[in-house]
């Protein structure tokens, strides 16, 4: 059985696939301890590969794209319900901080490294990703993840909860992209729209 926060459809609003319409699976539990992170950990529905692949088309109709994303869904997704979904026709897309291996047949990943994911507790396994998008909090050093082979970069600023903090953090990422082009700006987009 998995732990799955909530599974909705709406508009990934992040990174390389911003705009297209997606069932997000939201797993619970992660290993890392971000502060801005969206997800309420404590509750959960125990739910098995065919229960995710019902909800999934329940909620999406006939979209077929699916993020699975959390917490951190590496801690649960395993090859079952990756064959599940894809044989129901679904392209699967991973969000990740990658500090874990993955299994085989997924269609996009995105490892979204934390500060804490080069850390003790954690450290990037993932070897190569489709894309980086890496949240500028303070105490992150973009330059570190420049070499890491993605075939995109997003920079995205974190949000701190305070308008007056997120606009400076908006500011040193915007500038960061400008003397460094090799970034790409990433916002919350669905924040900005008021849509999950």
């Amino acid at each position: 059985m998995y732990r799955v926060n909530e599974i909705f459809y709406s508009l990934q609003g992040e990174g390389f696939w911003t705009g297209t319409p997606m069932v997000f699976v939201r797993f619970s539990g992660c290993n890392l301890k971000c502060s801005f992170c969206d997800t309420e950990h404590a509750s959960f529905m125990p739910m098995s590969a065919a229960g995710i692949l019902d909800a999934v088309r329940m909620a999406g109709g006939e979209c077929r794209r699916v993020c699975l994303t959390g917490g951190e869904p590496a801690l649960q997704l395993d090859e079952e319900l990756i064959c599940v979904l894809h044989s129901a026709g679904y392209k699967l897309h991973i969000e990740t901080n990658g500090t874990r291996c993955l299994p085989e047949g997924l269609d996009w990943i995105t490892v979204s490294p934390k500060d804490q994911a080069v850390g003790p507790l954690g450290k990037v396994v993932l070897e190569k990703a489709d894309e980086v998008k890496l949240v500028l909090a303070p105490g992150v050093e973009p330059s570190a993840w420049e070499m890491y082979p993605a075939t995109w970069h997003f920079l995205q600023p974190c949000d701190v909860g305070d308008p007056t903090r997120n606009r400076e953090l908006l500011r040193q990422t915007l500038d960061y992209i400008h003397t460094h082009p090799l970034w790409r700006l990433s916002l919350q987009t669905h924040k900005l729209l008021g849509i999950r």
